[in-house]
């Protein structure tokens, strides 16, 4: 079905892989556990909207068929065609030799079940803000609520908007909101602005290039959400090959990873409204944060998926 590729990664060889002869994967369940057994046997590394090598085949078992993940379950037991079987072992191998993050191979993502065009130009999203949106900004009066109207938030803001997912979702979230979106990277703003269109909200959004703050004059904001740079010198010299093959800028935080968040925390009171706020993402550099703001009553945010990496702080608390 596929040949072994000659590439190489990162200067070493790549790895070898086996030709797979036609008819020796017939199910869709058995084409994810051929890529997680070479996943595994590559020791690949798994951040980028999959956690687990079952989840990453699964996801590009889908993507080769045009299938929504939510969709695996219901055909797992379906045979591929000879010619879907080649394009899905393709992919596998492709994913082995090249070390590239999934989303780059297939160009797409999915957050909060919404697909989002990516690639090179942008980190592969994995916040988990959008999740957030949901839980604690739902209006319903449940405990932890931190916005209790979502309909009542008319001005957003998204730093560091990378492909611009989060902006769309929280177009989705607050459907009374306008929003800006703020990159400094070129070619973020397209890959931006592709997303913006295809969800046709061009009307709501607006796609600025910048350093942070710089393009929006003194604009002020109901809500400003931010996933920045983080990962500090160590953590960049300890990048795993996928990472690797994003763009580096959106990973620098500086030598402790606060470079960026401390121009946000330090300009965001002159962009928020009152009764606005701020939620960042940070990682796992709590305990950074906490020491270098002593001062700010940060609150810190849980989801399914991680404890303590991002954080909310009212405008009032700001100063």
């Amino acid at each position: 079905m596929a040949t072994t590729s000659k590439k190489t990664v990162r200067g070493r060889a790549a790895p070898k892989l086996a030709k797979v002869s036609r008819g020796e994967l017939l199910t869709l369940v058995d084409f994810v556990r051929y890529a997680v057994s070479r996943f595994n046997e590559a020791k690949l590394s798994f951040a980028h909207g999959t956690t687990d090598p079952v989840a990453e085949a699964a996801f590009l078992v889908c993507e080769a068929l045009h299938l929504h993940p939510e969709q695996f379950e219901i055909f797992a037991n379906a045979r591929a065609t000879a010619a879907e079987g080649k394009t899905i072992v393709d992919l596998i191998h492709q994913r082995v030799t090249t070390r590239k993050p999934a989303a780059y191979l297939v160009n797409k993502i999915y957050m909060r079940g919404l697909p989002f065009y990516v690639d090179e130009r942008v980190i592969v999203p994995r916040s988990f803000i959008g999740e957030l949106l949901e839980s604690h900004f739902g209006g319903d009066g449940e405990a932890g609520s931190l916005i209790d109207d979502p309909t009542a938030v008319e001005r957003v803001l998204d730093l560091c908007t990378g492909s611009g997912c989060l902006a769309i979702l929280a177009a989705h979230h607050f459907p009374n909101a306008t929003i800006d979106a703020v990159d400094v990277s070129k070619g973020a703003v397209e890959v931006a602005r592709r997303n913006v269109g295809e969800y046709g909200l061009d009307d709501r959004i607006s796609l600025h290039r910048g350093d942070l703050f710089a393009p929006l004059g003194d604009t002020k904001y109901d809500l400003i959400i931010t996933n920045p740079p983080y990962v500090d010198a160590e953590g960049m010299a300890a990048l795993p090959p996928e990472c690797r093959a994003e763009p580096k800028l959106a990973f620098d935080g500086g030598a402790d990873g606060l470079d960026v968040v401390r121009r946000i925390l330090r300009d965001a009171p002159d962009h928020l409204a009152p009764d606005g706020g701020l939620i960042c993402e940070i990682g796992r550099g709590r305990e950074l944060v906490d020491e270098a703001f002593p001062e700010l009553p940060l609150l810190w945010l849980d989801t399914e998926d991680s404890e303590g990496e991002v954080f909310w702080i009212a405008a009032g608390d700001l100063g």
